[in-house]
């Protein structure tokens, strides 16, 4: 892909989810939406592999569809309270349409069978701007919404979104799939508290996005697309495992590490609710997310390959380590003594 092109589709990722942003009117946040749409699309084909083209395809297919209910949703309040502005949406079929689409768009359970296979048939980098640029138009129209939208709707996607990626992560040996799945488990925690603390969500999708982009320009130096190439990478880059475990420990949430702070945060005001059953359900299902975390941990760092072994090891250019990756690393495992500020600004 010529640089020409790769700066074209940029401009127009950063245009679209600038529009989308930005807009109060729903026809121009599903305009920046779909601006964002046909710009990753040649992004995520560019490799002209089978599989990168049927990822295309999916991803295109679901995206137009969700677009489409959405723009139906808006025209359907529009239609019956005269009002097209994104937070006038009190129309109830609406807003249910409305919380399908965004579902679909972000690949909520049970929408998500397209992201995972999305991923996999996508480059590292553009799986990153996936998992996180694509996913913040759509966050933007729920956190704008959310004072309209069902809560018994949205606990019961993000119960589901949290149980499926933990449970769908426990068998993949696909660090992408991992990570979608991951995705999918992140969003349900979002998806919680988005009604009773928009705030609180918007700092988790913040600190979601700081972690994911770590682990994925990690994973990306490395060049690592499978747990068994996970295995090799200590002996060629120690310390960039050791920060990769870190930034791992800290996606599942515990508590040293800067990624418990929103979990911390959103079972404390689930319980201030009176929802104490749901930050139970929850709690206990991430426990299948922290599995497959400790598992890649455990991976990256103290499974050290035999010396005489049999198998054929994957060539690996060696790669400059970015300064934003140990910028990210740091601030995804870390930040959690700063928790006193972060929380002055909720």
């Amino acid at each position: 892909m010529s640089p020409l092109t790769k700066l074209i589709l940029t401009t127009s990722l950063l245009t679209g989810t600038t529009i989308t942003i930005t807009s109060n009117h729903w026809l121009m946040a599903w305009t920046g939406l779909e601006i964002n749409t046909l710009a990753i699309i040649p992004l995520i084909s560019k490799s002209h592999h089978p599989r990168a083209i049927e990822a295309a395809t999916k991803y295109f297919l679901v995206q137009a569809a969700a677009s489409t209910l959405m723009l139906f949703s808006s025209t359907m309040n529009a239609w019956f309270t005269g009002q097209w502005d994104i937070t006038q949406l009190t129309h109830p079929p609406s807003s249910a349409l409305l919380t399908a689409a965004i579902a679909i768009k972000l690949g909520l359970a049970p929408f998500h069978f397209w992201f995972p296979e999305a991923l996999q048939g996508s480059s590292l980098t553009t799986a990153l701007l996936l998992s996180t640029v694509m996913k913040l138009p759509p966050t933007t129209i729920l956190l704008l919404t959310s004072h309209s939208l069902n809560p018994t709707l949205l606990t019961t996607m993000s119960i589901m979104s949290i149980a499926l990626g933990g449970w769908m992560g426990l068998n993949q040996t696909q660090t992408r799939k991992i990570l979608a799945f991951s995705s999918i488990s992140h969003l349900g925690w979002m998806t919680t508290i988005i009604i009773y603390n928009p705030k609180l969500t918007l700092l988790t999708f913040l600190t979601y996005i700081l972690m994911t982009t770590s682990i994925f320009l990690t994973m990306n130096t490395t060049n690592t697309l499978k747990l068994p190439t996970l295995m090799t990478s200590w002996t060629k880059t120690p310390t960039l495992s050791t920060t990769l475990m870190l930034t791992l420990l800290s996606l599942a949430g515990l508590p040293p590490l800067t990624g418990f702070l929103p979990k911390w945060l959103i079972i404390q005001e689930l319980t201030k609710q009176e929802m104490t059953t749901t930050a139970t359900i929850i709690s206990m299902f991430s426990l299948l997310g922290l599995f497959f975390y400790l598992r890649l941990a455990y991976c990256s760092t103290i499974t050290l390959p035999p010396n005489p072994s049999n198998k054929m090891k994957q060539w690996s250019p060696k790669k400059p380590t970015n300064i934003l990756i140990s910028t990210s690393t740091s601030l995804s495992t870390s930040l959690l003594p700063l928790s006193p500020m972060i929380l002055t600004t909720i």
